[in-house]
């Protein structure tokens, strides 16, 4: 119960690692807001099975409205705000074979979610952990971005370009949070199932010949990293990249 009575927000929350995120802290004692632009009562079901409280949302990140909407609701259901995980993102149906082919309106649509969604995320919440002088905000990037594309079939400039700008956002706010006591992380995952019940359970399926661990990451790689950055364990851990890939780029 590393997390026991802390209140932390979850977005991109209906499914995948969003979902096995909220699932984790809710095992650990959090109390949650959940929220995704899809629904979120699947997510929300496991979390009260597990035994916590639960507010369920539908909340379109890249929306300033909506993001205030739910902090404000958050703290008016729980009287604080502890923790936010900036885990929504555009990600799927984004390959392209030359940078040519990239479509501006998703472009925009890709850096509204990824980059202008975290930080409203930011600073929805930033108000309310200044008052109480504390809190914890992580920000989900991607290991993509420490890499040059692997082929002509990988292309996915407006993707990694996004996701960069979320690195660039936790340094550049971490200082003026930090004076309220605030921590604020990224973590830059690397290829990972996005749920623990995926079929694909043989070696192979999992292999990562370029990493130094020769396997594919698994949700519990990512949710221990996470109980561990919002818990009282990781209070002098700010502004910077928790890149968990296995070691297949090494930062």
């Amino acid at each position: 119960m590393r997390l026991d009575g802390k209140v932390i927000i979850v977005t991109g929350a209906a499914a995948g690692l969003g979902r096995q995120y909220a699932i984790r802290f809710a095992k650990e004692g959090a109390r949650l807001t959940i929220a995704d632009v899809q629904d979120v009562a699947k997510t929300a079901e496991l979390c009260r099975s597990a035994g916590a409280e639960v507010l369920a949302l539908h909340v379109d990140v890249s929306s300033e409205e909506a993001m205030l909407d739910m902090a404000k609701q958050t703290h008016e259901r729980y009287g604080r705000i502890d923790g936010l995980l900036n885990n929504a993102g555009m990600m799927r149906g984004l390959e392209v074979k030359s940078i040519l082919d990239v479509d501006m309106e998703t472009w925009d649509r890709v850096f509204a979610v990824n980059a202008r969604g975290t930080f409203l995320g930011v600073r929805a919440v930033y108000p309310y952990m200044r008052d109480q002088n504390s809190g914890t905000i992580v920000n989900v990037s991607s290991g993509s971005t420490l890499r040059i594309a692997r082929g002509p079939n990988a292309m996915n400039p407006h993707y990694v370009a996004s996701k960069s700008a979320i690195i660039g956002i936790t340094r550049s706010v971490a200082r003026e949070l930090g004076q309220h006591n605030i921590n604020v992380v990224t973590v830059a995952p690397g290829s990972t199932t996005s749920d623990t019940e995926d079929p694909l359970s043989a070696d192979e399926a999992y292999s990562e010949p370029e990493a130094s661990l020769i396997r594919r990451g698994v949700p519990e790689d990512l949710t221990g990293v996470m109980v561990f950055l919002f818990s009282d364990d990781a209070r002098f851990i700010t502004g910077q990249m928790i890149v968990v890939n296995g070691g297949r780029e090494i930062h």
